[in-house]
């Protein structure tokens, strides 16, 4: 028998119909912060960022293919690792579906990573994905935008990220919780180094042959591009886990 609250259907529908005010009140507020989005001063990037991708060098101004928008996944595939972030990972099996529609908007999405391109490449092929997805490897564009951390920025907590100067290094206990280095292993590195790569999106816009970075979020602001998750907040039992990476990055939005 289930420990959950039960009820009749009349009462699931009271408790239903409370909800979707709710829910609506949600939905008028995404919808706001959309247009708030939309409506942040664009800042022109002066910076020559130079990118490796399967048809050769590249600018930032190249990645947009074209057309006057870019998304830009920061994904966690750093040079010593052997494999993509897990998480990371899930969140990409997505990708494939949306390029062809956003491209339809005016918008290249690409996925960002300091890895070599081979090592890109090579993972690209294994996953069975066919967006773009460029190597930062060699340029400060991973640093500059906050996904990226150094040793010394790491063992001195001066890292800024999620717009907080909290620092990205592992816990004292990091290496202690298994999620934690089960991620990490499966990347082929060691607790250290699987944190000193970051999740994030960056949007940028390019006018008149200038680019501008217009918007960039990180932590739990890139959960909606988590189109599983999105399902499993509606399923019964929801997401069902207790992660401490999810903990972790609760810590940068709450502050």
């Amino acid at each position: 028998m289930t420990k959950h609250k039960t009820g009749t259907r009349e009462q699931w529908l009271a408790a239903r119909l409370e909800l979707l005010e709710a829910e609506k009140e949600l939905t008028h507020r995404s919808d706001e912060l959309a247009r708030r989005r939309q409506a942040l001063p664009w800042v022109r990037i002066d910076k020559q960022y130079k990118f490796d991708t399967e048809k050769g060098s590249a600018s930032l101004a190249d990645l947009f293919g074209g057309r006057s928008q870019l998304l830009i996944y920061h994904f966690m595939f750093g040079p010593d690792y052997t494999a993509g972030c897990p998480s990371c990972s899930a969140i990409a099996d997505g990708f494939n579906g949306s390029v062809v529609h956003l491209a339809n908007h005016d918008v290249t999405l690409a996925a960002v990573s300091r890895a070599p391109i081979a090592t890109l490449q090579a993972y690209k092929r294994r996953m069975g994905w066919s967006f773009p997805w460029a190597s930062s490897a060699g340029s400060d564009f991973n640093y500059d935008f906050q996904v990226g951390f150094t040793k010394e920025q790491q063992r001195s907590g001066a890292a800024v990220y999620n717009y907080r100067a909290t620092g990205h290094g592992p816990p004292p206990n990091a290496g202690e919780v298994p999620e934690v280095a089960e991620m990490a292993a499966t990347t082929g590195t060691d607790v250290a180094t699987y944190l000193r790569e970051a999740p994030g999106i960056s949007a940028f816009a390019l006018e008149n042959g200038v680019v501008y970075h217009t918007y960039s979020a990180y932590a739990r602001g890139v959960d909606g591009l988590w189109g599983m998750y999105q399902w499993l907040d509606r399923a019964p039992k929801g997401r069902n886990e207790t992660s401490f990476w999810w903990r972790r990055h609760d810590e940068y939005d709450n502050g």
